[in-house]
């Protein structure tokens, strides 16, 4: 699955390199905050941290300091992104009890079920490999 749709939201679309969240479009052309976002609730914002393909602790921003129960990370439509286990410590010694890694249409697939069932969950997900 390289695509994700689901018009309740929050996240109501996902197609490579593009997510529609509340009815805002957030891609690599230019739109809203950009291909690789961070969500809290349903604050989006650029997750601008995010360089190559590993992903190490100081590149998980945002997060912290949210009374966040869940961070779900999107790790690439084609699950490109290495989570180091320096990383993984990095999250859980933050207070983050809970870590999901998917590819970034299902980690959008979770991070709604999550919300609607108002867990305090956030997302870090990379839009496009």
């Amino acid at each position: 699955m390289d695509t994700f749709t689901d018009p309740s939201g929050p996240i109501e679309a996902f197609s490579w390199g593009r997510f529609v969240i509340l009815g805002k479009a957030h891609s690599d052309q230019g739109e809203g905050v950009g291909k690789d976002i961070r969500m809290v609730g349903t604050h989006v914002s650029e997750w601008k941290e995010r360089k190559g393909h590993t992903l190490r602790p100081e590149m998980i921003t945002g997060v912290f300091d949210q009374t966040i129960d869940c961070l779900i990370i999107g790790i690439g439509v084609e699950s490109a992104i290495d989570v180091l286990p320096e990383t993984r410590q990095y999250i859980q010694d933050h207070g983050i009890e809970k870590l999901i890694l998917l590819p970034t249409p299902e980690a959008c697939k979770k991070f709604n079920a999550l919300v609607r069932e108002r867990k305090n969950v956030a997302l870090l997900a990379h839009g496009t490999c």
